[in-house]
């Protein structure tokens, strides 16, 4: 792991010294497609070796190899503008048009890549030291990829300090949390309709690997791994998550799941689980609302999501999703949308979370939403998750712990009423308009004890400002 993390930090090292590289985003998109390529071509080595009719998607020209006169793996080979100019005017050109008419999955995932992702370096001595750093692991050994799975998980972290990048992030602890809760079963389709960079769907895969008890049931999992997401870098950076957790081909669909009609969505596309944090504040592109139903049209795209997700979900299909606070509340379509999760599902769990658990990419109040679909809603239980004794908020050095979960489960299979813990009726929640937004019951105003010395102080201070006051009033009298 060490030996990783030296790698690592050195190849951060130069990218910090290379002036086409502006930010952590840029960085991570820039160090994402080149660990893609290595990751890919360590992997066509491996399949190649298993199977003698296995012939890779890339040209030989632009496969990384340990050999010499290779642009990638040959130590000595070419750097400075040289590389520079084969990196943007041939690699790059080349692997966005490689040919995906034979239904090649792997050719497919190769050109979505590099059709939405970018090299910024404009430095080739730099871009030769990269390739030099990335050469000195191998990801067909597994102390090395396991390794440097644990290390991506750092890498990914750093998205929630990159501006807008933080939306494709979820903490580790909340997304391990939600998969143990919805507890996905070997066989079953399990969906992330917006994966970010893949942490749900790495979680769900890591949580099934301890069913397999064979090679087969092992395979078998990535066949029912989907992920969809429609921006690049996340893309590019959940495709290679997946690939470090040993799935060969990742299911991942690199498209807007609101683009479509919902009706286009049936019976074939339907799954057993979904994992989520959908995109929450942002604006629907494209006019997609009108994908929807006229009485559930909206701006808002967590509530379309909610929508889409309870669409996709088999009769007895779990979900186990990350919403905020505006979704519990608010009329018109808002309501709707809570009215037909009511009404379609049993809505069973909200868990309601500090501001500060995305921060500093958002700050706003969050929830986390289970709820099994095919019986109406009878009662919601509600569980107040409150920040560790001592600690004001969550931030960077700081973050919600998957320790901090465990009372919870402990809670989950023997619920009680608390000060931490409520349930409403669906009665009482219809007569509020469907309103989910219900503050904890117990919860009291904090009130603080004063000794005498305080109080003595406090009337000090306000026998002063008294005295200022009727100082100020003689001078103006006068």
């Amino acid at each position: 792991m060490s030996n990783i993390s030296s790698i690592l930090k050195s190849i951060q090292t130069i990218m910090w010294q290379d002036t086409g590289l502006n930010g952590d985003a840029q960085r991570i998109e820039q160090l994402g497609w080149m660990l893609f390529l290595k990751i890919f071509s360590d992997k066509d080595k491996e399949l190649e070796l298993l199977d003698d009719n296995y012939t890779s998607p890339i040209p030989d020209l632009f496969h990384w190899v340990k050999a010499k006169g290779n642009w990638a793996g040959d130590d000595e080979g070419m750097t400075g503008d040289e590389l520079l100019e084969f990196v943007d005017r041939q690699l790059f050109p080349a692997l966005r048009n490689i040919d995906v008419s034979t239904g090649n999955r792997r050719a497919l995932i190769v050109r979505e890549v590099f059709e939405g992702n970018n090299n910024y370096m404009k430095s080739g001595i730099n871009i030769r030291k990269v390739l030099n750093k990335l050469n000195e692991m191998d990801f067909n050994i597994a102390k090395d990829r396991h390794a440097f799975g644990e290390l991506y998980e750092s890498i990914l972290k750093g998205l929630q300090s990159a501006g807008k990048s933080g939306e494709f992030y979820t903490p580790r602890a909340i997304t391990s949390f939600i998969t143990d809760m919805i507890n996905p079963q070997l066989g079953e389709k399990i969906l992330d309709p917006a994966c970010g960079t893949g942490g749900y769907l790495t979680c769900a895969i890591e949580h099934l690997k301890k069913q397999a008890n064979s090679v087969e049931e092992s395979k078998s999992i990535g066949e029912n791994i989907i992920g969809w997401e429609y921006k690049p870098l996340p893309y590019l950076l959940a495709t290679t998550n997946l690939i470090l957790h040993d799935m060969e081909v990742p299911n991942i669909r690199f498209g807007d799941a609101l683009d479509q009609p919902l009706s286009n969505f049936t019976e074939k596309h339907r799954v057993n689980a979904i994992l989520a944090n959908p995109p929450f504040g942002g604006i629907v592109a494209n006019n997609n609302e009108n994908n929807f139903p006229q009485n559930f049209r909206t701006k808002e795209s967590a509530d379309l999501f909610l929508i889409l997700m309870i669409h996709l979900l088999k009769q007895g299909g779990r979900a186990g999703i990350v919403l905020p606070d505006g979704s519990l509340t608010g009329d018109g379509v808002k309501q709707r949308v809570r009215q037909k999760l009511l009404e379609d599902c049993n809505l069973h769990t909200i868990i309601r979370l500090p501001n500060s658990v995305f921060k500093p990419y958002a700050t706003v109040a969050t929830n986390l939403m289970f709820f099994t679909k095919g019986s109406p809603t009878k009662e919601v239980w509600y569980y107040e998750h409150r920040l560790p004794e001592g600690q004001k908020s969550y931030n960077m050095t700081k973050p919600i712990q998957a320790k901090e979960f465990n009372p919870i489960k402990i809670w989950w299979t023997d619920r009680k009423e608390s000060d931490i813990a409520w349930k409403v009726d669906i009665k009482t929640i219809i007569d509020r308009n469907y309103d989910l937004d219900i503050k904890n019951p117990t919860k009291q105003e904090e009130t603080h004890e004063y000794d005498s010395e305080e109080l003595m102080d406090l009337l000090h201070t306000s026998f002063d400002k008294s005295n200022a006051l009727l100082n100020q009033l003689k001078k103006a009298v006068k």
